[in-house]
């Protein structure tokens, strides 16, 4: 049994990797997930950097960016792009497209860039992976320290209330001749999937596990990090947000 968050091998006692650490790193993990919809996710690449108005050749931080396939398109836009990423193996993958005015680099969310940024971008609900409270926080700041004068952040991220309301328990979905099982829960504040497979002979068990945060989560965090909120949108179309309806929760701030 190969355990991500809690992996007993006999022989020492290393303590485990984070579920994010692990997760992300992992092949599978890209398997799993290889049929979201990439042109949705530019239509609001589109979308945000119009709303926003950000001039040709901005900088740009694509934050917790994967394999770097929205910093790749946001460069393709014109702007000066730095995606960044816990995941070794992903930024790896990404850095095969470094050009003049793209680069990437494995880097922590909870610290601050020396360099400023017009635009930050925290996509596709990739921020709320921590167990401590504080963590997030940092993050917040760090966000904050990184934006120049007149830059401005975006989080998007799930609506709770919507995903809570409509979180199927169990489901079964096979992708390149692998079985995943995916679990779903809410528990003490956070989402929670477990995600067991088998292959090539081995089982295999991993955890994504995301704080339940709400806006007025949101609003209390960004007003300790010294965050002014300036939008709120519900959806990648940048309609209204309702609390009970809308598929994201999209804050502009800086």
């Amino acid at each position: 049994m190969l355990d991500a968050t809690n992996p007993k091998d006999g022989i020492s006692e290393q303590k485990p990797k984070k579920w994010y650490a692990s997760w992300f790193d992992s092949p599978y993990y890209h398997i799993l997930y290889k049929e979201r919809n990439y042109r949705e996710a530019q239509v609001f690449m589109d979308t945000i950097t119009h709303y926003l108005n950000l001039p040709e050749k901005s900088k740009v931080l694509d934050l917790a960016c994967g394999k770097g396939r929205h910093a790749i398109y946001l460069n393709q836009l014109g702007f000066d792009v730095v995606g960044a990423d816990l995941s070794e193996n992903s930024i790896a993958e990404a850095a095969k497209n470094t050009n003049d005015t793209l680069h990437f680099c494995v880097h922590d969310m909870r610290v601050s860039y020396d360099e400023k940024f017009d635009a930050i971008f925290n996509l596709f609900t990739s921020f709320g992976y921590f167990e401590k409270e504080e963590d997030n926080l940092k993050t917040l700041i760090a966000i904050k320290e990184s934006l120049s004068e007149y830059g401005f952040a975006v989080i998007d991220f799930m609506n709770v209330h919507q995903v809570i309301e409509n979180l199927v328990a169990e489901e079964t979905k096979i992708v390149d001749g692998i079985e995943f099982k995916l679990k779903r829960y809410h528990l003490d504040h956070f989402i929670i999937k477990e995600i067991d497979f088998e292959d090539k002979g081995e089982i295999f068990h991993f955890v994504e596990k995301v704080s339940a945060f709400t806006l007025e989560n949101f609003q209390k965090m960004m007003d300790e990090a010294g965050i002014y909120l300036l939008d709120i949108f519900g959806d990648y179309k940048l309609k209204k947000f309702h609390k009970n309806t809308s598929e994201r929760l999209i804050m502009i701030f800086k």
